[in-house]
């Protein structure tokens, strides 16, 4: 007999549900973990999972992220830091030049505003052929 709740011994491990519970567990893991990540499309090939974030997305969400970090900033920092590649830091660099000066214009606003649109279209002049070829940290 147990007291205040306590496991008996040997019941330490027991899952409620019996040993039926961890099998079916088990299987529905197995089931969604594999879904269409491995399976092929209609042309035998991979298919990508369902939403995947561009190359150009991405470089758009983390320039514009690193730009209003740094904005009231008298350095940049370390571009690996940032997760950024060299391309991408030398975007965020002419983003937030550019913000600068327009929130000492135009105020936080027009700032924020021109990091959204400049990075947009820094990463998408970046991208349009597909991405940098030069090397890994391009």
């Amino acid at each position: 007999m147990t007291t205040g709740g306590a496991p008996r011994a040997g019941a330490a491990g027991r899952l409620p549900g019996g040993p039926a519970l961890p099998a079916a567990l088990l299987a529905g893991l197995l089931a969604t973990g594999c879904g269409a990540s491995g399976s092929a499309g209609a042309s035998g090939t991979p298919s990508p999972p369902a939403s995947t974030t561009s190359p150009e997305e991405l470089c758009t969400r983390i320039v514009a992220h690193w730009s209003r970090e740094v904005l009231d900033s008298t350095a940049y920092g370390d571009y690996q830091s940032m997760g950024l590649s060299n391309g991408q830091y030398e975007i965020l660099r002419t983003v937030v030049d550019a913000a600068r000066i327009a929130k000492k214009r135009q105020g936080a606003d027009a700032a924020d505003e021109l990091i959204g649109r400049e990075a947009a279209g820094g990463c998408a002049d970046r991208y349009r052929s597909g991405g940098p070829t030069e090397g890994p940290w391009q």
